[in-house]
């Protein structure tokens, strides 16, 4: 599929044949499967698998791929398209009778929001295998202590098992990104797994707790919970947030939630820049 790359919309078309076909060999591709690619692109990877699945469903933005798809589709199988900014479609409504398997190799300037739409999804997806910027899928993955644990470790980690696969370089890509990306598995957690009573309440505590990341947890907090909350779930009030384990964010959010504290919207408003990341498209 010819195309001209558009910077604004962050494409980095990927080409490698030997990339292409590891991506193919972790996503695994079962009869049934109920298949959504997000960002197919030039379709790397939607022509193999469509080749070899039969059936696919993608969610592409750019009006200028959305003709070539038609064609491929038309060539080799049932090609279903949504011409669609992906964040405003309900990926549940997708699942029909079954979970999705959703595959994509994500724009650089949207991932993280992309991460957090298919986590407001997960009662409908059965796995998810992204590439991204090398440096995200780092903090997705990343432990307490780790210089990159943050707001997207947590929040991920708490509803999904995130397994990093392969580092993709540069030059498997066109043009090439400046830096690497990696292919990650999700897989959701089973709901005894992930016990959030509230999963707003959840949110709302673990963005405060990494908005300002020099604070103590003490200070971070000290609007909706205090010292004795903290101490009944093993949390120093002394600790800095990079190095608290998830379930104890979860077990806080819980606790503060059956004791009906909330955190004010107004003051949650928007997200900590520091938690946008990127990955390749």
């Amino acid at each position: 599929m010819s195309h001209q790359t558009k910077k604004s919309l962050g494409q980095h078309f990927l080409h490698s044949p030997g990339i292409i076909d590891k991506i193919l060999l972790a996503i695994a591709p079962m009869l049934g499967d109920r298949l959504v690619e997000i960002g197919p692109g030039a379709g790397a990877i939607t022509e193999p698998l469509l080749a070899k699945h039969g059936q696919l469903t993608v969610i592409e933005f750019d009006r200028d791929l959305i003709q070539p798809l038609r064609e491929l589709g038309g060539r080799l199988g049932d090609l279903q398209i949504i011409h669609a900014d992906v964040l405003n479609v309900d990926l549940c409504v997708l699942a029909s009778d079954q979970p999705i398997r959703l595959i994509g190799n994500l724009p650089y300037n949207i991932s993280t929001p992309i991460l957090f739409h298919a986590l407001s999804h997960l009662k409908c997806i059965r796995d998810m295998h992204f590439m991204l910027q090398k440096e995200v899928v780092d903090r997705m993955a990343a432990g307490p202590g780790s210089k990159v644990y943050g707001r997207l470790s947590v929040m991920l980690q708490a509803r999904c098992r995130v397994e990093p696969l392969f580092i993709v370089p540069p030059g498997a890509f066109q043009p090439p990104p400046k830096v690497d990306s990696a292919v990650v598995r999700l897989l959701p957690r089973a709901p005894h797994e992930c016990v959030i009573d509230d999963s707003r309440s959840f949110s709302q505590i673990v963005r405060a707790a990494f908005a300002q990341r020099r604070k103590t947890l003490r200070n971070a907090l000290s609007d909706v919970c205090n010292e004795a909350d903290l101490r009944a779930v093993d949390i120093d009030p002394g600790a800095r947030a990079e190095t608290v384990a998830v379930a104890r964010y979860i077990a806080l959010a819980n606790r503060l939630h059956a004791e009906g504290k909330a955190l004010s919207l107004d003051t949650l408003a928007q997200d900590d820049q520091h938690e946008r990341g990127g990955g390749t498209t």
